[in-house]
């Protein structure tokens, strides 16, 4: 975000900001006039009103995933801060709300930033084995150095929380970004660890009982903005390899880079990360995908996966934040990505890294399947589907040509499209065609490297109401984009550039939750 804060941000923005930015863009954002008009997702997560940003990891907790964000009752109004609301899910496809979990302007230090929640079954911190203890960024006063670490801690299983009074338990010591506490539980040692975001360092800190820190090593990296909501995992690869991995969400736009969820493999030794490589991999090539957390996969009786983590990210860029046409339809700004499965898998060429497939629990909620099987194309070849929220899968080869993909949310007349697919050495991801929410006009394609020699490539495709995520070749590279077509673009169909090609098996899915 540079050097601007998060309260600059919100303030100002909140009230109108679609109303005033959206129709220059294009399409009809006049409230509507019946419940049809809505551009509520179908099948991802939503706040119920009014605003969210960041995602919290979520915490397991009897039998099923807590879920907290960062969210803002008060946005309509044009009130800033947020707190931290809470969703329950058995699946990560269908959320509970479950309303206010950490609240906001109840103490001296106003409103509640992101962090991270723990389970601290071993009472370390003295308010009972099974507490929930919440570590969490405040700001008292927005200055350039005042924020600071506090706890919130709750004894009924996660639902409430209260301060643990009104001093920070890690106080800033007098820079600038100093934020977003991911903790986590290293039991070789018998200690806590936090990461924590320091604008261009991630810092590593030690404690006994989650209220007292120490600064222990740092992990510097420059060249891809302010590093925020840091994350600090182990994750077994199906060749019995572990590797650590710490991620950040960062801003690369300015070296053509994404602008998402950035990540080094390597190992860690409980104070100090060291990486396999100094440039980073993404975990996510879009826009749209900022914020993200990942979290353990629980089996039914608690077992942790050890191969395989969830994440999920805000469906949302800083830059245009405000910019949606869900404030004026539905009421509200804030939408998810679909919880993802990560996996570790080692390249061709020895190294290691993160793939990713959309949650397996997802194909319980399909209601309709069309399968078309095998096209020809060359050129453009229009499909007799309609839609505005569905999943399309198919796996493309060619002998020669330049590019093939697929045209998304199509209007009747042609013009308006969002294309995902490939072209010549990489594979693309392009809303430009469409409504974009970047009134720059600068960041509409994303790319991702793709080797043409192979002439094939398999993509799974999720498309909602004001979003595409796109997965090529079983996850090994992902694009998420925010985008807004008029609900009467539904249209979907194939193409090819200089070539033809065949659409093996093609698969549209739609889903109801």
């Amino acid at each position: 975000m540079g050097g601007i804060t998060r309260r600059a941000l919100f303030a100002g923005s909140a009230v109108g900001a679609a109303g005033a930015l959206l129709p220059a863009a294009g399409p009809a954002v006049a409230k509507p006039r019946t419940a049809a008009a809505s551009y509520r997702a179908a099948y991802h997560f939503t706040v119920p009103g009014q605003w969210k940003n960041d995602p919290q990891r979520p915490v397991w907790i009897d039998g099923e995933y807590h879920y907290y964000y960062l969210h803002n009752a008060d946005y309509l109004a044009g009130e800033i801060g947020t707190a931290w609301r809470l969703a329950t899910s058995r699946d990560l496809v269908s959320f509970t709300d479950r309303g206010i979990a950490v609240p906001k302007d109840t103490t001296p230090n106003g409103d509640v930033w992101s962090g991270s929640a723990v389970v601290d079954s071993g009472n370390t911190a003295g308010f009972g084995a099974g507490a929930v203890v919440v570590l969490a960024t405040m700001s008292p006063h927005d200055g350039p150095a005042d924020q600071a670490q506090y706890l919130y801690y709750s004894t009924d299983g996660g639902r409430t929380f209260a301060p643990h009074g009104t001093d920070p338990v890690l106080p800033n010591p007098g820079v600038r970004d100093f934020r977003d506490p991911k903790v986590i539980r290293d039991e070789e040692r018998g200690r806590w660890v936090m990461a924590l975001a320091e604008n261009d360092k991630v810092g590593f800190y030690h404690s006994a009982d989650l209220r007292s820190w120490t600064y222990v090593s740092g992990f510097v990296r420059q060249g891809i903005g302010v590093l925020e909501c840091p994350d600090l995992f182990r994750i077994r690869a199906a060749d019995g390899t572990a590797k650590w991995v710490l991620g950040v969400s960062a801003n690369g736009k300015g070296a053509g880079l994404p602008n998402t969820y950035a990540y080094w493999t390597g190992s860690f030794d409980g104070a100090a990360f060291t990486a396999d490589a100094a440039d980073p991999q993404w975990l996510d090539h879009g826009w749209d995908w900022y914020g993200a957390v990942t979290f353990d996969r629980h089996a039914a009786d608690g077992t942790v996966d050890e191969g395989t983590r969830y994440a999920i990210g805000w469906l949302n860029n800083w830059d245009y934040a405000h910019i949606a046409p869900t404030i004026d339809s539905d009421g509200f700004n804030g939408t998810d990505s679909i919880v993802r499965e990560v996996t570790l898998r080692r390249g061709g060429d020895g190294t290691y890294h993160l793939a990713s497939r959309p949650v397996a629990a997802l194909d319980r909620y399909v209601t309709r399947t069309v399968r078309l099987g095998d096209l020809e194309v060359e050129g453009t070849r229009l499909l007799d589907h309609r839609g505005t929220a569905y999943e399309v899968t198919c796996e493309i080869t060619w002998d020669q040509l330049a590019g093939a993909g697929l045209q998304l949310r199509r209007s009747p007349d042609g013009v308006r499209h969002i294309d995902a697919g490939v072209h010549r050495d990489y594979a693309f991801l392009n809303r430009r065609p469409s409504v974009s929410p970047d009134m720059t006009g600068r960041f509409q394609e994303s790319r991702s490297p793709f080797d043409p020699a192979r002439r094939a490539v398999r993509l799974r495709i999720l498309v909602d109401r004001t979003s595409v995520e796109m997965f090529v070749d079983d996850g090994r590279y992902t694009h998420s984009t925010a985008a807004f077509p008029y609900l009467v673009d539904t249209g979907l169909a194939l193409f090819t550039t200089e070539g033809r090609a065949v659409f093996r098996d093609v698969v549209i899915r739609e889903f109801t939750v």
